[in-house]
């Protein structure tokens, strides 16, 4: 049961929501119903007496232009922004995407009528999904989707799963429901979370990858972390201690200094830990905070006119974050490489078995590099671009969604990445038979033995690619 109150949504609940493809057990607070329904007489009441941008105005460069604040001026409102074009946005999205709108309704400053929000909650109980375009916002609210998904509500869209009761448009309704960024949020949402996830399993790869090659220990020493405490770095060299078992600096290993993929590691993921971090607070605020332009506030008796649509938080946690998560990604291939050469290892080249100028997982390497190739591209940054539009009026856009997207994109590169070197790890561990006994990432072993193949023939390496790619999760969890 998920408690909507406009204050409390977190994450994790976002991607519960994105995750189940039937009713969902949501709880709204009949208090938050209350203070909506305060600020919807509000705003009828000041629409009569002063302007209210979208409610008595045209909008954007038509916001000089006065209307009748009239159910029909919403129905033309939402009619001509729900132009949303490509590919159908992904079911997933959709659904956390209704759910973080409705709990941003709940914050009870939109003025919209409660009955359109009690509409909207009982599609999320329902598990009905309106018909969502993928393209139409510029990171400047999400017009074109939330548009679509009020049109559906009115019943002049269709549903692609369930359906409810068409519910009329009230005056001033339409700009207020479309007034925010919850379909970008949503996808930025459940993109942290997956690359909290990955980050999480990379411990446990990278500390297989560090037995295989007889790691030393010295890096990730509590003296060496404490001289340097960035809050990231310390997190990681304690992890890596703790699936390593080392309860105190063991001897040195087999050379005096690691190559930068293990040595480096904790400087490398202490970034892409701390900006994750910040990511996710950014996100825990967004997803309760009230962004309709005008915001209606009962507590002062008056609406303000405002910026919230515009989300330079989000779409800046995106680029560091994507970027943080690259430079990890490269240290995971750099460690790939280090597993196929016998000078690490001890083993033959490319961890081969069979005859003489046998392959074994020389693959990986290819397959690694172009998924890291497609990371480094995810990696750019989206908050370099501009956008003037609507006659010169909106004159800057943050670009949030693309960079959601481009984190949505990173994370299936990345798991690509880490998937292989989890193969190699895995098959080098074997063909050692390391003993991991007393160890704790010896969990993180067995549960990848599970699913790959003991073959070390040469033969096609798909499957364990996919295979490794599902156990992530699990050893995420470790």
């Amino acid at each position: 049961m998920i408690r909507l109150d406009g204050r409390t949504l977190r994450c994790a609940d976002v991607v519960t929501a994105a995750r189940t493809e039937g009713p969902l057990g949501i709880d709204v607070s009949i208090a938050a119903m209350r203070a909506a329904e305060h600020a919807w007489k509000l705003a009828d009441e000041l629409s009569t007496r002063r302007r209210v941008y979208g409610r008595t105005t045209g909008v954007g460069a038509n916001k000089d232009d006065t209307v009748e604040s009239s159910t029909e001026h919403g129905l033309r409102l939402l009619r001509s922004h729900a132009g949303g074009s490509g590919e159908e946005m992904p079911p997933a999205q959709v659904r956390a995407m209704m759910l973080i709108r409705l709990n941003q309704l709940l914050a009870g400053r939109s003025g919209i009528s409660p009955e359109l929000i009690a509409t909207l909650a009982d599609a999320v109980r329902a598990g009905a999904r309106p018909l969502v375009h993928r393209l139409g916002a510029i990171g400047t609210g999400d017009l074109a989707p939330l548009a679509e998904t009020a049109l559906a509500l009115t019943g002049e869209r269709p549903w692609v799963t369930g359906d409810v009761p068409p519910v009329p448009v009230r005056a001033g309704d339409a700009l207020a429901f479309m007034s925010s960024n919850a379909a970008t949020l949503a996808e930025a949402t459940l993109a942290a979370m997956r690359l909290d996830t990955l980050t999480r399993a990379s411990h446990a790869v990278a500390a297989l990858t560090y037995v295989a090659l007889d790691g030393n220990p010295e890096a990730y020493a509590t003296p060496v972390h404490e001289a340097r405490p960035h809050a990231g770095q310390v997190a990681c060299a304690a992890e890596m201690r703790r699936l390593l078992g080392m309860h105190q600096t063991p001897k040195p290993g087999r050379r005096i200094q690691d190559p930068f993929g293990l040595r480096a590691f904790p400087q490398v993921q202490g970034p892409a830990l701390d900006a994750i971090h910040y990511l996710r607070d950014v996100l825990a605020v967004e997803i309760n905070a009230s962004t309709e332009n005008p915001m209606i506030s009962t507590v002062h008796g008056d609406a303000y006119h405002h910026a919230h649509f515009h989300t330079a938080y989000v779409s800046t946690a995106l680029d560091q974050a994507r970027a943080t998560v690259h430079q990890v990604a490269e240290l995971s291939v750099a460690r790939l490489g280090d597993l196929v050469e016998p000078e690490f290892t001890g083993l033959r080249p490319f961890l081969a078995a069979g005859p003489a100028g046998s392959s074994g997982v020389m693959i990986l390497e290819y397959v690694a590099h172009d998924a890291l190739t497609e990371l480094r591209q995810a990696a750019l940054p989206a908050t370099l671009g501009t956008a003037v539009v609507s006659r010169g009026i909106e004159d800057h856009a943050s670009f949030s969604t693309q960079a959601a997207r481009a984190a949505t994109a990173a994370c299936q590169a990345y798991q690509q990445v880490l998937a292989c070197e989890l193969v190699a790890a895995v098959r080098a561990l074997r063909m050692r038979e390391a003993d991991l006994v007393d160890l704790p990432v010896r969990d993180a072993f067995e549960a990848a033995s599970e699913v790959l193949d003991t073959s070390v023939d040469d033969r096609p390496l798909t499957d364990d690619i996919a295979a490794a790619v599902g156990v992530l999760d699990a050893l995420a969890r470790i």
